[in-house]
C-alpha cells in the first residue's frame, strides 16, 4: 500500500495490475516479516487464482502420525498431479536453514573462546610461576621486613593487570568495529551497549587474578629463610 502511494482509506477496491492480468483490491494486512530477518519488511501481495499454484502450506495435526499424515498428502497431490514429483519440507526446518550461518557462527565463537581463554590461562599460570621463582629472594627480603601476604600477591599481580588493562584497549575497539559490522546485515539487531565491553573486561581481569593468586599466594605463604636460602 505504501509503496502504491495509497492509504488505508482508498485502498480497499483500488484497481492492481499484475504481469497475469488486472484486479482490484479486496484486503489489506498489517505489516509482517514475510523473509530471512536479514532484510526488513517488504512489499507482499496474495494473488487469489484458481490456476495458479506452485507451493502448498498444510498444517498438520501435531498429535498425528507424520508418515501416516504425509502418505495421505502425497496420495491426494499424485491424484490431481500425477504427472509432478511428491516433494515436501517443514516450515520449521526451512527456518532453521535461514539461520544456519548464525548459528555455526555462534558455536564456533563459543569453542574457540574456551580454547583462547585456555591458553591464556596456561600461559599467566607459566608467567606467574615464573615470575615467582626470578624473585624468589625479593619475597623473601620483603616477607623479613614486614610485608604481608596481600602486599605480595598485589605486587606479583600487579604487572599482569597493567598486561590486561593494554589488552583491553586494543582489543575493545577492534571487537566493537567487527561486530558493529556483522549487525549491520541484519535489518533488525541490537545495540551495541558500553557493559558489554565492561563486563568482558571485568571478566579477563577475574580470571587472569585468579589464574595468577594461586602461584603469587603460594610464594607469598613461604618460609622466607627457605627463599633466602636459594641465594
Amino acid at each position: 500500500m505504501e509503496v502504491m502511494g495509497l492509504t488505508s482509506e482508498n485502498v480497499i477496491g483500488a484497481d492492481l495490475e499484475m504481469w497475469n492480468g488486472s484486479g482490484k483490491i479486496i484486503g489489506l494486512t498489517n505489516d509482517f516479516n514475510n523473509d530471512n530477518l536479514h532484510r526488513g519488511i517488504e512489499p507482499l501481495i496474495f494473488l487469489y487464482s484458481k490456476n495458479i499454484g506452485f507451493n502448498y502450506y498444510i498444517r498438520i495435526d501435531g498429535n498425528a502420525p507424520v508418515n501416516t499424515t504425509l502418505a495421505s498428502i502425497e496420495s491426494t497431490f499424485k491424484k490431481y498431479s500425477p504427472a509432478y514429483p511428491f516433494e515436501y519440507s517443514f516450515l520449521d526446518e526451512v527456518f532453521a536453514k535461514e539461520y544456519r550461518t548464525e548459528t555455526i557462527i555462534g558455536k564456533l565463537s563459543l569453542i574457540f573462546t574456551a580454547i583462547a581463554i585456555l591458553i591464556s590461562c596456561l600461559g599467566l599460570f607459566g608467567l606467574a610461576a615464573y615470575s615467582a621463582i626470578k624473585r624468589t629472594k625479593e619475597i623473601g627480603v620483603r616477607k623479613v621486613l614486614g610485608a604481608s601476604v596481600f602486599n605480595i600477591v598485589t605486587l606479583l599481580s600487579k604487572d599482569f593487570l597493567w598486561l590486561i588493562g593494554i589488552a583491553s584497549i586494543i582489543a575493545f575497539p577492534v571487537a566493537w568495529y567487527f561486530m558493529h559490522q556483522w549487525l549491520g546485515d541484519f535489518a533488525y539487531r541490537i545495540d551495541l551497549q558500553w557493559w558489554v565491553f565492561a563486563l568482558a573486561g571485568a571478566s579477563a581481569l577475574v580470571i587472569a587474578l585468579l589464574t595468577v593468586s594461586f602461584q603469587a599466594i603460594r610464594a607469598a605463604v613461604a618460609n622466607p629463610v627457605e627463599s633466602l636460602k636459594t641465594e
